[in-house]
């Protein structure tokens, strides 16, 4: 039985036709904003019905009106620290689609401003691993099904190139280590769904304009964006379990 805060949602769900040009849906976590929004416009431009989420279902409805012009959009309330939410979010849509052929684990957050791998508590490098690594894979695990109903299933999770190897730095642990957790995690995960023929690959969208990366970035959310979108919809099938930027693969 879902909770009264997710019952607009299934409403909403219902008065949709749930059908697209391609018959093809993605899920985008954090698809409310900044990459993620981005992500999602370009998903919906390819003729995908896009499901975004936020923490707050206020966010996620404002978000979709805005992309209401460029296809079939449904907000979500989903907090990917929470697995009561992601199974929440489970059933809701299970009610009105059984597939799912994109998974976008774009959700995350970056707490690491004055401290060091020196001063940070244990709290925060949970909070952040459990943000940026542990909400993807369970997303993954909670939608398995859906993904395995598609014929050409693909998980993308958007890391970061402050989770490669050469890339860490001490001035951020928590969310290089949580990075570089989220980029083995995207290596496992290749592994245990190959055989499945579900694709998974992470990408670094570079330093991108938004509320994370600041005003100076020098990437817009749509070249962020882009090489997502593409391994989504164009990248061949036998490419999984790497690490992609600008449509290249790098090193993890």
């Amino acid at each position: 039985m879902l909770l009264p805060k997710h019952r607009f949602i299934v409403n909403e769900l219902e008065g949709k036709k749930m059908e697209t040009n391609n018959g093809q849906f993605a899920l985008v976590t954090g698809g409310n904003r900044g990459i993620g929004f981005a992500i999602a416009k370009g998903l919906l431009q390819k003729g995908l019905m896009v499901i975004i989420t936020a923490r707050s279902l206020e966010k996620a409805k404002q978000a979709a009106e805005k992309l209401q012009a460029y296809g079939e959009v449904v907000p979500i309330e989903l907090d990917v620290t929470d697995d009561n939410s992601i199974e929440q979010a489970v059933e809701t849509i299970a009610q009105n689609t059984s597939k799912l052929d994109v998974l976008i684990n774009n959700a995350g957050i970056y707490p690491d401003n004055g401290v060091n791998i020196l001063n940070i508590s244990r709290d925060l490098l949970d909070s952040t691993l459990n943000a940026n690594t542990f909400g993807a894979i369970s997303m993954v695990q909670n939608f398995l099904p859906f993904l395995e109903k598609s014929t050409d299933a693909r998980v993308i999770n958007v890391s970061s190139n402050m989770g490669a190897l050469q890339d860490l730095t001490a001035t951020a642990p928590s969310y290089c280590l949580s990075k570089f957790a989220l980029n083995g995690a995207t290596i496992m995960l290749s592994q245990a769904l190959r055989s499945k023929g579900i694709t998974v690959n992470s990408i670094d969208p570079g330093w991108v304009r938004t509320d994370m990366g600041g005003d100076n970035a020098s990437r817009s959310p749509e070249q962020g964006a882009d090489t997502a979108i593409w391994l989504a919809t164009e990248a061949q099938r036998n490419e999984t379990g790497k690490f992609w930027r600008d449509r290249k693969v790098i090193s993890y």
